[in-house]
């Protein structure tokens, strides 16, 4: 008798993870708890070094899988991939879904994302939104911008990285040099 594979669940996570946060390692945890496996699309991954994409793809990877094995996450479990604006968003998803494997939903809290995905016969999900008021990537760049308290809304970990590669500095004179209008 031919053995037989129970195809794994998966579920997509989509964002640019500009830092991964803990409201990002939250929406994992969320999705483990009903998938197999999370699929974590790394988007916009060819910028870097703007204010508002201020870490490369592999620097963004890096964060991700300091922070979910500092959570005890099984990163066997984990499947990271990058994935590029193209500049057209009616081929966007065709794109996602080139660079991810087979997955069954697709997570994000972006309505605009979700419009994309839907058109295109995407189940989408919104992740339950963890302290949004302060915990958004966005609100950190500019904490980190201003000087202010953004280590305590990053896993420790991740915190670390982006002082050891200098990061905040980075971020810094991104934001003050005007970056992203060269790049977008």
């Amino acid at each position: 008798m031919a053995a037989t594979t129970r195809r794994v669940r998966r579920a997509v996570l989509i964002g640019r993870f500009q830092p991964f946060h803990i409201g990002h390692l939250s929406a994992v945890r969320e999705i483990l708890s009903e998938f197999d496996e999370a699929v974590l699309a790394i988007g916009s991954s060819q910028f870097s070094h703007t204010a508002d994409n201020p870490f490369t793809a592999g620097e963004r990877i890096e964060m991700i899988r300091l922070a979910l094995a500092e959570a005890g996450v099984d990163l066997s479990r984990i499947v990271t991939v990058t994935v590029p604006d193209i500049g057209e968003h009616a081929l966007w998803v065709s794109r996602l879904v080139s660079m991810c494997p087979r997955f069954e939903a697709a997570f994000t809290n972006n309505p605009f994302v979700k419009l994309l995905l839907e058109e295109r016969g995407v189940k989408t999900r919104e992740a339950t939104l963890f302290m949004r008021d302060t915990v958004s990537a966005s609100h950190i760049r500019k904490l980190m911008a201003e000087g202010g308290d953004w280590a305590g809304l990053l896993p420790p970990s991740v915190a670390k990285f982006i002082e050891e590669i200098g990061g905040v500095e980075r971020v810094r004179v991104a934001r003050s040099s005007g970056t992203s209008a060269l790049m977008r």
